[in-house]
């Protein structure tokens, strides 16, 4: 850790960057928030566009760089404070592993979730990198039938990244309830990191909505 390692995280709360801040409690990293209120359009203004053109959160600027994207800012965080122990090291026993599940979430889990959302089919299997949302599914839950974690005993980044998104898959009734899956979930949502972000969005959320509801009342 340098002498300022402070992390600022774009942030908005119930979105992905929830997740991403879940990951910064849980690494005990310094950091500071800077709130976008997306009720009110902020990530489609230009001081935001000018940060991430997409409009979209999570992002991080960390030692003097820039970095979108859940799963590069999961890489990233998570290699930046080895101390916290959320990451095998490179060259180290897991570390195939563990890059695997962080990559499947983004290439197969996320693509394959918009597709039952948008209740449109799969490409052909010949095209399509995920196979389909069975199939996706099914790949990475066998992983936890018999381990609490992806990697095993130990909880790492992949594991905050895969129980939030569950989380949220089952709330919006996306991806089944399973025992397997309820378990994991309850197993990350649970973490003292998780609790102290949910109350977060809780309060966050509500301010929002106070603010566009004081902005299109009338004078």
């Amino acid at each position: 850790m340098t002498a300022d390692d402070t992390v600022t995280l774009f942030f908005s709360p119930n979105t992905r960057a929830s997740c991403a801040l879940t990951l910064l409690e849980e690494l005990g990293a310094p950091y500071r928030l800077h709130v976008l209120n997306m009720k009110a359009g902020e990530q489609r203004q230009p001081p935001y566009l000018a940060i991430n053109p997409m409009g979209k959160v999570p992002a991080i600027l960390h030692r003097g760089e820039l970095v979108t994207e859940q799963v590069a800012i999961f890489i990233h965080l998570a290699d930046a404070f080895p101390e916290a122990g959320l990451a095998p090291a490179i060259g180290a026993p897991g570390r195939g592993a563990y890059l695997r599940w962080l990559v499947y979430y983004a290439a197969c889990y996320e693509p394959a979730l918009m597709d039952r959302a948008l209740e449109r089919e799969a490409g052909p299997a010949s095209m399509c990198p995920y196979g389909d949302f069975e199939t996706m599914l099914d790949t990475v839950t066998r992983e936890l039938t018999d381990k609490p974690y992806l990697l095993g005993e130990s909880c790492t980044a992949a594991d905050i990244l895969w129980g939030n998104a569950f989380h949220w898959g089952v709330m919006f009734k996306l991806v089944p309830e399973t025992p397997v899956i309820a378990d994991y979930v309850r197993r990350i949502i649970e973490r003292p990191a998780a609790l102290k972000v949910a109350e977060l969005d809780a309060r966050l959320a509500a301010e929002h909505q106070q603010a566009v509801d004081a902005a299109a009342s009338p004078a």
